[in-house]
């Protein structure tokens, strides 16, 4: 008899399926009814669900279902083995569903859109036979706290958009057929992830998510690699020759998001013949070994250069204070300074004293926040009291090195607080939370922040070796040979890694590169330093010479902030500057067949190097280009970058 009158009730819905929801059928039936019993009809061809309804709500007695203020918020049907399809618009009227499983059944097809099922918090689809693309509409159920698809048949690639959902702590994809790279995925509360047993490429992306898992979350994808799964990377996909003329434009999909799942940007630069030879691989290995003799000389020589004036950072904060006043008063008069320096003893002690009172002022006002679950291996005081070498000042603050009594060395960067006065307390700790949870081995990672009363400081890892800036220019005396062509290559290679990382783990720019804010590690690798800082500083305040030299017109023309295509124009500057040696502020406004001839003229290197010098330029010529729209982007940039480097071995 049940039997009877669910039929019964389907093929009312079938005869009433193009009328009006205010229809009189439609009226005697509960929405969520009409919801299960259009799924049944689709789905369960075999009648297993015996859905049956005698009074009004007695769906909310159905097997899976369990309704809260007669609205349904859990269906649940595992095992039934359906073998229909998930239709689409069937289960759309259950607005208050938080709950939804189908797994472990055989419905096939592809998945609906699911979009008004904003209340959904668990979805299970996992081990059916459900194909097409990742679902999109997925991607707006931002309440998703579990997320399961795993054994199906679903291909494609997989959306770098799944980062929206920053709720979710269960994520399962695996043994689908999902292709393309892996998104650089960023979520807080992820504590489930597996997208093993596809067929994804390329290298696992350093994200402070990501680096949570180990191995056997990214297994049976053959062609993934990276440190995460402790497997190198040493192929990729080609950008230079063999893929026709079409210019890679900023409409390109982002790394990982093609509709095939397939990367597919064809180079800007003709086909070329590269030269190959068994000397080749020979003379890069040597050249590397003097570029980093090379390199160990610079440093050693900048350490000896080095200003050794010592002391505690805290005076060194006072210090600066007490100059910017004198250059402010017009205090230069030479008698007068010695006469305050006779008694400079006392001004320091007086000083020492009044530091430590701010300090103890400042542990009641702010505190020292550490980053990324850094365990607190200093305190605010210790910091203070650490002996100071004022490295540099750039555009957003003053840059120290600071010695703890620990033997601990930090960077210690003190913002301006005349370019970042109108950013408030609470945007400042929002945005250093975002920035300090960057961990990639091309940044300098941020260890900690502090702000109170106007003072921020933001402290990083010592970086040994200088800057770029320093390795590439020397001494301003001399003119300086360019760097090795090998040399240029790597760094070129270190800085795009760190930036396209940066691009798409989060939804920070650097907004500031320049060869002053790329630093050498201990190993001699490229870190990027000072990335997402130009958001803190007030953009009407004047930049100095230096940094604007490596702005993209758009911003140096306009109020316009930097964008993460103003980072790729700054790269190009950066990479004309490895390559000849020269400032930017020295780079002349040239065609790209006429700065081919000025990179070969500032080398004066030989012919044998013109195909990879030739290659580098049109990086450099591509990325430097007026309009922002005809610039790569950074995950573009650095597949051209690893392919020059595919072809000199």
């Amino acid at each position: 008899m049940h039997y009877l009158h669910s039929l019964l009730l389907l093929l009312i819905l079938v005869l009433t399926a193009d009328a009006s929801p205010s229809t009189e059928v439609n009226t005697m039936l509960p929405s969520d009814a009409v919801s299960l019993l259009s799924f049944k009809s689709k789905a369960d061809l075999d009648n297993r669900l015996l859905y049956a309804l005698n009074e009004r709500y007695d769906y909310c007695e159905w097997q899976g279902v369990k309704c809260a203020q007669g609205r349904v918020v859990r269906f649940v049907v595992q095992g039934f083995s359906l073998r229909g399809t998930f239709a689409a618009d069937t289960l759309a009227r259950l607005d208050q569903l938080r709950v939804l499983s189908l797994r472990n059944n055989s419905l096939s097809g592809t998945i609906p859109d699911l979009s008004p099922l904003k209340n959904l918090k668990s979805l299970f689809l996992d081990r059916n036979r459900f194909s097409g693309t990742f679902p999109r509409s997925v991607l707006t159920l931002h309440r998703l706290v579990t997320l399961s698809l795993a054994h199906n048949e679903l291909a494609g690639p997989i959306p770098v958009r799944l980062n929206s959902l920053d709720r979710l702590i269960s994520l399962r994809l695996d043994s689908n057929y999902f292709n393309g790279t892996l998104p650089a995925l960023n979520l807080s509360f992820l504590e489930t992830l597996d997208v093993s047993n596809n067929n994804l490429t390329g290298p696992v992306p350093v994200t402070p998510t990501l680096a949570k898992f180990d191995a056997p979350s990214f297994s049976g994808n053959n062609d993934l690699c990276g440190e995460i799964i402790h497997k190198p990377c040493d192929r990729h996909s080609r950008f230079f020759g063999g893929g026709g003329s079409s210019a890679a434009t900023s409409s390109a999909a982002p790394l990982g998001q093609s509709e095939q799942g397939i990367v597919v940007v064809h180079s800007p630069i003709k086909e070329r013949k590269h030269k190959s030879s068994g000397l080749v691989l020979g003379i890069s290995v040597a050249a590397a070994v003097l570029v980093g003799a090379g390199l160990a000389v610079v440093a050693v020589a900048r350490k000896k250069n080095r200003n050794k004036q010592g002391g505690m950072l805290g005076e060194k904060f006072e210090t600066e204070k007490t100059t910017a006043l004198e250059v402010e008063t017009g205090r230069n008069n030479p008698a007068q300074l010695v006469r305050e320096r006779e008694n400079e003893n006392d001004v320091l002690s007086m000083m020492k004293v009044k530091r430590i009172e701010e300090i103890e002022r400042a542990h009641k006002s702010g505190k020292l926040i550490f980053c990324y679950g850094e365990v607190q291996p200093y305190t605010l005081e210790q910091l203070m009291r650490a002996s100071a070498e004022l490295l540099g000042r750039g555009s957003v603050g003053t840059t120290y090195k600071a010695v703890l009594d620990s033997r601990l060395i930090l960077t210690v960067k003190r913002m301006d607080a005349g370019k970042t006065a109108a950013m408030s307390g609470e945007v400042f700790e929002r945005h250093m939370e975002m920035v300090g949870a960057l961990r990639h081995p091309n940044l300098v990672p941020v260890r900690a922040y502090f702000q109170s009363k106007g003072e921020r400081l933001v402290i990083y890892d010592y970086q040994p070796n200088g800057s770029l800036f320093n390795l590439v220019h020397g001494s301003r005396s001399a003119r300086a040979k360019p760097l090795h062509w090998t040399s240029c290559l790597k760094i070129a290679e270190d800085v795009v890694h760190g930036l396209a990382y940066v691009h798409q783990a989060s939804s920070l720019i650097h907004g500031n590169l320049k060869s002053s804010n790329v630093l050498l590690g201990a190993d001699f690798e490229a870190c990027i330093t000072d990335y997402g800082l130009s958001f803190l500083a007030d953009s009407s305040v004047a930049e100095d010479a230096d940094s604007t030299a490596y702005k993209a017109p758009e911003v140096r023309q306009s109020s316009r902030r930097a964008s993460s295509k103003s980072d790729v124009y700054s790269f190009g500057v950066l990479l004309l500057e490895l390559l000849t040696g020269k400032h930017p502020s020295q780079h002349p406004v040239l065609v790209p067949t006429d700065l081919q001839d000025w990179v070969r003229a500032m080398r004066d290197d030989d012919d044998s190097e013109d195909n990879r010098l030739e290659m580098l330029t049109e990086v450099a010529s591509i990325c430097s280009a007026t309009s922002p729209e005809q610039r790569p982007a950074m995950w573009q940039v650095l597949k051209m970058i690893q392919e020059i480097k595919e072809s000199a071995t």
